[in-house]
């Protein structure tokens, strides 16, 4: 599996401990930032939505301060859904429901190991399809989207 990582300066530290845990285990795309120094996390989210959107990846992670950011840019790029996972429900059910295909996470606010968990649970869980199926083709339907869940 091949996912793209980024995060701004407030998320750094937490990307690069997610890019130690999962190395040996995926394929990681680092698209940085590589530093501390202040960037802007549209430029990340982006960058990594675009990847995921094209399908040059399966999938993606995006860490600032809060999440919030990356998940507001990120869903600007036509056929992303990315969620902001602040639990272990929040990332499996992100995954089930709304076949979510980029996780955001919290540099802030979350312990690392409880950020690796999510990661693994949003990357290991399937979409459930079904019911489901039917509200994602709404949300690409309005998008204009031709990507099929």
């Amino acid at each position: 599996m091949k996912v793209a990582i980024g995060s701004d300066h407030r998320g750094f530290k937490l990307k690069e401990y997610l890019k130690e845990k999962l190395q040996n285990k995926l394929q990681i795309l680092d698209v940085g930032t590589y530093g501390e120094e202040s960037v802007d996390y549209p430029d990340f989210a982006f960058k990594v939505g675009n990847l995921v959107a094209r399908g040059e990846v399966n999938f993606g992670i995006l860490i600032c301060y809060t999440g919030i950011g990356m998940s507001i840019a990120a869903n600007k790029v036509k056929g992303i859904r990315a969620a902001l996972v602040t639990d272990k429900n929040f990332a499996k059910l992100s995954r089930m429901h709304n076949n979510a295909n980029i996780i955001c996470l919290q540099g802030g606010f979350v312990k690392p190991e409880d950020a690796l968990k999510f990661v693994e649970l949003f990357l290991s869980t399937e979409f459930e399809g079904g019911r489901h199926q039917r509200r994602v083709r709404k949300i690409q339907d309005y998008e204009g989207s031709e990507e099929i869940a």
